[in-house]
Parts: C-alpha cells; structure tokens; sequence
C-alpha cells in the first residue's frame, strides 16, 4: 500500500515538514542562547536576517501541517475498502497500533501550528522582535520534537498496513458496550450532552462579544472556547452523528466524511477547528497585551481571532442545529 498516490504524498510531505522544522529549531536554539537585539555583532545580524528567511519558511510549513490532517484523515477513509471489516477510517485507523496515535498526534501538531502560526503574525508586526523567544522557545520545545514523532508514527502506521488484516468496522469501535475510548463518548447520555453542548457555544459568544463590545473578559474567552472545542467534539460522537444518519445507535465520527453524507463531516471539523485554534491563539497573545511594541496591535489581533471563532462555532452549531431539526430521527419525546 505504500505505492497510493496519497500515502506517498503524505509521507514526502511529513518528511520534508519535518527537515525545514529540524532546520528552523536549530536556529531557534541559536536565537534562544545568543539573541541580543541591543548587540551590533555580526552574530546578531545574521541572526536577524536568518530570522526573516524562517518564518516566512514556517508559514508554508505550518500551513501544510494543518492541511495533512484532512489529507490523513481522506486517505484512511480511503482505504478502508482495503480491509476486511472496515467501513470508513474508523476502520482503517485500526489496522494496526499506529493508526490512532497518529490521528491525535497531527489533532495536536495543528492545534500548536495554528497558534505558532498566529504569534509569529503578531512578532512579526512588532518593532523589536517582542515575542521571538516565545515562538522559537514553543518551537524548539514542543512543536518540532511533535511533529518529528508524528512523522515516525504515520510512517510505521502505513508500513504496517497489510490488506490480510480483518479489522473491526466503527459500530463495534463505537459501540456503548465497548470498553474504549470511543465506547465510553459513544455511551455519553445524549440529552445532557446536548445541553452542554448549546450551554458551551452559548459561553464562548457571550465571552466573545463581552471582550469585543467592552474589551473585557480576556482569560474567559479563550477558556469557553476550549471548552466548547472539547465538548462539541465529544457531542460529535454522543448526539451530533445520531441525527446525521438518523440511527440511534451509530456513533462514528468518520462516516459523515463519506459522499452519502455529503461530506458534511469536512465541514464540521474544519469549522471546529478554525473555532478551536482561533480561541487558543487569542489566549496565547494574553500575557503580552502591555507589551510596548504590541499594545495597539494584540487587541485588534484578539477581536479579529474572537470574530474568526465566534464565526467558525455559529456555523459548526448552525449545521448541527438543522440536522437536529430536520432530521426525522427524534431522541427525546
């Protein structure tokens, strides 16, 4: 299987990621030990050069990152005709060991990629380089040895797919009555999912327009909307599908990415997690709204990313609320 056009493009790409990742924390850790912008050495200069050629590396980079999930994501939903037992990703993902850890480790890289992304937008509109070892420390630190580990894992995770293996279809994976993490969402009581699910969205818009309105509530915006990240992912599996297929009993995230759903399930995933890192970024950018150089610029950056998630969930809780409506399944009487 290691000849699909797809899994060969995500294997290049993961690899190529990880090289320009491996090149840009080696100067991270340069910049992290000698950076002194009030020093003339030539050190310093190059430095500061360098700097220039990497984000504007990174920003493609990082880019990419966040579009491999969906690729990922595509590929294995793909191949689930590939194996005996599988009908979706579910399936695939399940093939062998590497699969899932895989899957949430690229959920994870994109999420930091997509906050590096926003702090790099904002150090880079500062006059004196105000947050360049943040972002170098974030990247050096935790992102670059992530996305190195998520490399080694989908490659070992494709090099295990053998199409002799019978894997288990996503009714058993997201059974009730499954012992797992996707038995345990799938068992989740539907009705007060639901109510956490709209009280969380409900959360995030009153924070949302009390820090745009009023410049205030700058810690509890980006609180709500993680919740709401969390919870409208965990409502995905509990509540959120049942209407989609209009079954009660089945559970799995994947399905809804296939053409009988009409991909649907790109949509609610995309808009989750432009709500989830749009919420992040805003409170990364937090402790640094006094910072002289930034004081008129992370304000407007924040309203803008609480703009961006307000929008991303109104239109994530839109699609779910008309399949709720529409839908001829009914859970509650």
């Amino acid at each position: 299987m290691m000849q699909h056009p797809a899994i060969q493009a995500l294997l290049i790409s993961s690899l190529l990621i990880a090289g320009m990742l491996l090149y840009a924390a080696w100067y991270g850790a340069k910049i992290l030990r000698t950076w002194d912008l009030h020093s003339g050495s030539e050190l310093q200069l190059q430095l500061e050069r360098r700097t220039y050629l990497i984000s504007s590396i990174l920003g493609y980079v990082l880019a990419f990152q966040i579009l491999s999930l969906f690729l990922f994501i595509f590929t294995a939903d793909t191949l689930h005709s590939q194996f005996t037992g599988a009908m979706c990703a579910a399936g695939s993902l399940n093939a062998n060991g590497y699969g899932y850890p895989t899957l949430f480790l690229k959920i994870a890289t994109c999420l930091l990629a997509g906050v590096w992304l926003i702090i790099n937008h904002v150090d880079t509109r500062g006059y004196d380089y105000p947050l360049i070892k943040v972002k170098y420390g974030i990247l050096v630190v935790i992102l670059a040895p992530l996305v190195i580990i998520e490399a080694f894992f989908q490659f070992r995770y494709f090099q295990g797919l053998h199409a002799d293996v019978i894997t288990s279809c996503c009714g058993s994976l997201f059974s009730v009555d499954k012992g797992s993490v996707g038995g345990d969402l799938a068992g989740l009581p539907a009705a007060p999912m639901e109510w956490a699910f709209y009280s969380a969205m409900a959360a995030t818009f009153a924070g949302g327009l009390l820090f745009c309105l009023k410049g205030r509530g700058g810690y509890f915006f980006p609180i709500a909307s993680s919740v709401a990240f969390l919870v409208s992912a965990a409502s995905l599996v509990s509540f959120i599908c049942l209407y989609i297929y209009e079954l009660p009993s089945h559970h799995c995230p994947f399905c809804i990415l296939q053409r009988e759903y009409g991909y649907v399930g790109y949509a609610l995933y995309a808009s989750l997690f432009g709500g989830g890192v749009a919420g992040l970024g805003a409170g990364a950018l937090m402790p640094f709204r006094n910072h002289a150089s930034l004081s008129r610029i992370i304000p407007v950056t924040r309203r803008r990313l609480c703009v961006f998630a307000m929008a991303s969930y109104l239109f994530f809780a839109l699609i779910v609320s008309c399949y709720q409506i529409f839908s001829p399944l009914r859970l509650f009487p």
